[in-house]
């Protein structure tokens, strides 16, 4: 059998031996592209490549893309586990090129490909080309090319319609149309007639293996089509689809990429698969797909969540723990799918390998969380009164919504278990309440469309800004650009608060987690104060502040110059965080990855992923390993190198960040990250390093807050002060002030032990028999007295002993409480209830001390302003008994 592994790399082999650039996978979370939640085409790595937005050292590539649809037009997520297809998370491989060949090589290397390198006979496949629809003409080349190159008949050349042979990645971007290569499943002769269709029972039908893109057009948003700088190939071909062929199996859940996790759910489960239900067998590959997109985004950073990928990530993984719960699995199982796929596919994408404690870690959590509400969630389902008589069974959205909002099921795992239990969901109606709830936590939102014009305006003129602040703090430029008021402007005055665009700058935009550089720019007769450094587009650094002094021109020369202090101070915080992540991944393990940080001259943020809080020995440990790099005074040494390269060296990135193809790499004592930052010169320049805080901040991530050198200090001598002015009110020494506290809370506890003990003895009477002051009426014992203790739990079990001791029995106890205030409680034997409650005679009993209260009708409370008027109050009891008996 062929290993889907092999399949994957003669693929790139083919390709490289043809002058393509192998390209690794890039990450699902798109780089470029704001408009998708993941990438789900090979293609869009390299979507402004296409478009000419951005250039590559190469015309040609090839590679095996990550992809993953579930949200938006291209989304599978109800067909997984139904289909043989359809999944969410699935490896897509491509040849492309950029303006380099076109439609007569594209086809050439696919048969050559497909029918020489791969081994699948010709005989089993069809083309279908683009046959013309909504005034574009049919592609005929691509046709004649097919006769030419494959030999193929007219009868296996297929022309369909835009639906099917026009390729567009969504509204809007590149397109144009396609070429597609079909294979025939099931025994005997290939039957032209059964084109279109899937294969069947009988295994016969026909499957798309790989589509050709020849992309020639730039879809706008009016729908207009603008020609592409030069003519582009994009090719597509599914990993899962050619690993069904070449092994031999009809079902891509029969293939070495997900068989294996579909046996190891049916191990889990108990149950044969392919055994007597079919929902069953649904049930075993959803999870077999959902635990691979599970992995893939948890290694990428993703943890489930609320957000918008987040919530995509909990959505996968909460329909693939209902389908367990539905195979019947009672116990944590997720983690170990996720795990497997960890195994089988860790050696193609080393994150796996690096994150799996982190996969198992956050997936166990998940599961935890969403079993505590599963069962509260289908109990809350199952006791929904169903309108009797309805034609159809509908759940309403409010009912939808609050299993979402209350019990986290998601509303299409909703739909799983209605098309399960036979009812549908009421789908507007729960739109409604998902908007109502939006608007009440929608905050304030801040985006001036045209001040983004305006940057992206500035770009296009000036072009990449030279940033020269990794060798200096001053440098002379001319200014190209001038903003003021969100608007391009050729002159600013004192006073007014500008953006200024210099020709190079050495002032660090903020990126990275690192703040912004503050300064001046200045000319002979002009001041301008630079408050923050921003990189609002790629290659675009904007210096914000204010003129305080002259004026200032476009095309002026003017003189650079960084705040030291203060880009020294966020040199020390960020080499800090380096060297802290380091202790992270030693101490805690390699699964606390980076996940964002913030690094400004005043302390340092860095946001980890961690399944559990750090011990107080190990932030202490780590602590200790950051100082002891520090004390070493060794070098800062860069190296600027493609990202193969510095993968290979062992360097590491963190989630969020975006790289190129080249990258700096940054080597501090041990640690090695790719970092575009300002650093320190030596880890001794760091001075001392302190960690202030540590905390959770939300499912799977945590956080330390820290400082370095002077601010380091300052924190050590504000804990000092505090310990100092702690010992000074215990009189004691600082060292002995634990000691100290230990002794108090001690004697603490000792006297409220004590206290507990005197408001008992006081609430049951002390020496007084209170039951001496009952009245029988009629068959009813009757108390109304007054206590000397007014704590209301003392009260009540006082009350309901005596009321146990007189039953059948009415009792009321009033009490003078603290600021001259009254605390009234009243019990009912249960027998009595019928005719005597308790809420209404504390009533009328607290009206008479001025105030109020209710309860049950065998316990009520209620408080009073008037503590002179408690012996009436007393005496009103027996009179309102006697006058409801």
């Amino acid at each position: 059998m062929t290993k889907s592994s092999d399949i994957r790399n003669t693929f790139r082999d083919f390709f490289g031996k043809r002058g393509h650039e192998v390209v690794p996978s890039a990450p699902l979370i798109p780089q470029n592209d704001p408009t998708l939640i993941f990438v789900n085409a090979g293609m869009v790595p390299f979507k402004d490549v296409f478009t000419g937005q951005d250039t590559r050292p190469y015309k040609r590539a090839t590679s095996s893309q990550k992809c993953i649809r579930i949200s938006g037009k291209h989304n599978d997520l109800e067909n997984v586990g139904v289909t043989a297809r359809h999944h969410t998370f699935f490896e897509m491989l491509g040849n492309f090129s950029f303006g380099d060949y076109f439609k007569p090589e594209a086809i050439e290397y696919a048969w050559e490909l497909i029918t020489k390198e791969l081994g699948i006979s010709k005989d089993r496949l069809v083309v279908t080309v683009f046959g013309g629809e909504k005034g574009l003409p049919a592609d005929d080349e691509a046709a004649a090319l097919w006769a030419k190159i494959a030999g193929l008949p007219k009868e296996r050349i297929l022309g369909c319609g835009a639906a099917d042979n026009f390729w567009q990645m969504g509204d809007t971007g590149p397109c144009g149309p396609c070429t597609e290569i079909h294979y025939f499943f099931g025994e005997g002769t290939p039957d032209l007639s059964l084109f279109g269709k899937e294969p069947g029972g009988d295994g016969r039908g026909w499957v798309e293996l790989w589509n050709l893109v020849f992309m020639q057009f730039n879809r706008q948003k009016d729908g207009t089509l603008n020609k592409l700088p030069a003519p582009s190939i994009d090719t597509g071909a599914g990993l899962e689809r050619l690993a069904c062929v070449l092994q031999g199996v009809v079902s891509n859940y029969d293939t070495d990429l997900l068989r294996p996790i579909v046996d190891l759910t049916s191990q889990i489960s108990g149950k044969r698969y392919r055994g007597t239900l079919e929902a069953d067998d649904v049930s075993m590959r959803v999870i077999a797909d959902h635990a691979r997109t599970t992995a893939f985004l948890i290694a990428e950073g993703v943890f489930p969540d609320r957000a918008e990928r987040e919530y995509v990530l909990r959505r996968v993984m909460r329909r693939a723990i209902r389908h367990g719960q539905r195979l019947g699995v009672e116990r944590l199982f997720l983690h170990e799918c996720a795990l497997a796929v960890v195994d089988r596919m860790g050696s193609e994408y080393p994150e796996l390998r690096e994150r799996r404690a982190l996969i198992a870690d956050i997936t166990q959590q998940e599961e935890t969380r969403f079993r505590h509400t599963l069962k509260r969630g289908l109990d809350r389902l199952h006791s929904y009164a169903w309108p009797k008589g309805a034609a159809a069974r509908v759940l309403p959205g409010e009912v939808a919504f609050e299993l979402y909002d209350t019990y986290g099921f998601p509303y299409d795992l909703q739909e799983v278990i209605g098309r399960e239990q036979s009812f549908d969901i009421d789908k507007s109606g729960f739109d409604r309440e998902l908007e109502k709830a939006r608007e009440r936590s929608a905050g304030s939102k801040v985006g001036d469309l045209a001040v983004e014009e305006v940057y992206r305006a500035v770009s296009a003129e000036v072009g990449t800004v030279s940033f020269v602040g990794y060798e200096t703090e001053s440098a002379q430029a001319p200014v190209l650009a001038l903003i003021s008021k969100g608007k391009l402007v050729d002159k600013v005055q004192v006073g007014e608060e500008a953006e200024l665009v210099t020709q190079a700058t050495p002032f660090y935009g903020e990126s990275g987690g690192q703040a912004g550089d503050s300064g001046q720019i200045s000319t002979a007769s002009g001041l301008f104060l630079v408050s923050d450094t921003q990189k609002p587009v790629a290659g675009l650094f904007v210096h914000k502040g204010q003129v305080a002094k002259g004026a200032f021109s476009k095309g002026e020369q003017v003189t650079l110059t960084v705040d030291h202090e203060k880009r020294a101070a966020t040199r020390r915080n960020h080499s800090a965080t380096h060297l802290l992540h380091l202790g992270l991944r030693t101490v805690v393990g390699q699964h606390a990855m980076q996940k964002g940080s913030l690094v400004g001259p005043d302390r340092l943020r860095f946001d980890y992923s961690a399944a559990a809080a750090p011990t107080a020995e190990e932030l202490a440990q780590i602590e200790r390993m950051v100082n002891e790099r520090v004390l070493q005074n060794v070098a800062v040494t860069t190296e600027v190198l493609p990202m193969a390269a510095a993968k290979e060296k062992g360097a590491i990135g963190i989630f969020e960040e975006k790289y190129g193809e080249v990258v700096r790499m940054l080597r501090i004592a041990d640690s090695l990250e790719l970092c575009g930052g300002t650093h320190v010169a030596r880890t001794g320049d760091i001075g001392s390093f302190k960690i202030i805080s540590e905390s959770g901040i939300a499912a799977g991530v945590r956080r330390i807050e820290g400082a370095t050198g002077m601010n380091a200090l300052a924190h050590s001598h504000a804990l000092e002060r505090a310990l100092a002015q702690t010992a000074e009110l215990l009189k004691t020494a600082p060292l002995q002030v634990h000691e100290k506290v230990e002794k108090l809370l001690s004697q603490r506890k000792d006297l409220e032990r004590e206290l507990q003990q005197l408001n008992k003895k006081l609430a049951s009477g002390g020496s007084r028999d209170l039951s001496a002051a009952a009245r029988k009426i009629g068959e009813v014992t009757v108390l109304g007295t007054t206590v000397d203790v007014a704590d209301p739990v003392a009260l009540r079990e006082l009350a309901d002993q005596l009321r146990d001791k007189l039953a059948p029995s009415v009792i009321v106890l009033g009490a003078k409480a603290a600021e001259d205030k009254v605390v009234l409680v009243c019990t009912v034997s249960k027998e009595l209830t019928t005719r005597f409650k308790a809420g209404q005679i504390i009533k009328e009993v607290a009206a008479c001390v001025g105030g109020g209260g209710g309860g049950r009708p065998d316990f009520a409370q209620a408080g009073g302003s008037d503590p002179s008027k408690l012996e009436d109050a007393m005496r009103l009891v027996y009179q309102l008994v006697e006058r409801a008996g």
